[in-house]
């Protein structure tokens, strides 16, 4: 099965990773992809789709779509680096899988948590993305 990733949450404050099911009065109700728990949170909760979001590269903006396949290639089947690693090794990582990464702005702490979503989607769901739709 295909993961969607514009159905694909991060909650600030959270860890992990959601998926979105419904809209609710008061906010939106998400599944966690780990133990498919479901949460209602509130429209005062900072909830972004993965499909927004993007990391600075020397060329402009890189989907972070492309981020994970670019690290599913650098990794070959295997999992990312804790987040409890050194920064040396995210900066290894990400010079291999995205050598042209801006440093001044796309920082260690990103890099972690790309890898623990990475990790999440690689566990719960999957690295084959579906195709967003042209508007």
């Amino acid at each position: 099965m295909k993961t969607d990733l514009t159905r694909t949450l991060s909650v600030a404050g959270e860890r992990g990773l959601y998926t979105y099911v419904a809209q609710a009065r008061g906010g939106a109700i998400a599944e966690r992809l780990s133990d498919k728990k479901r949460t209602l949170f509130d429209a005062h909760k900072r909830i972004t789709c993965l499909a927004d979001i993007a990391i600075y590269t020397s060329d402009g903006e890189m989907k972070l779509k492309d981020v994970f396949l670019a690290l599913k290639q650098t990794l070959d089947g295997q999992s990312a680096p804790s987040s409890k690693e050194d920064g040396a090794v995210f900066e290894a990582l990400f010079a291999k899988a995205v050598p042209n990464y801006d440093a001044e702005r796309f920082y260690v702490s990103h890099m972690k948590k790309v890898c623990d979503w990475y990790n999440d989607l690689a566990a719960n769901a999957s690295l084959d993305f579906e195709e967003e739709e042209k508007k």
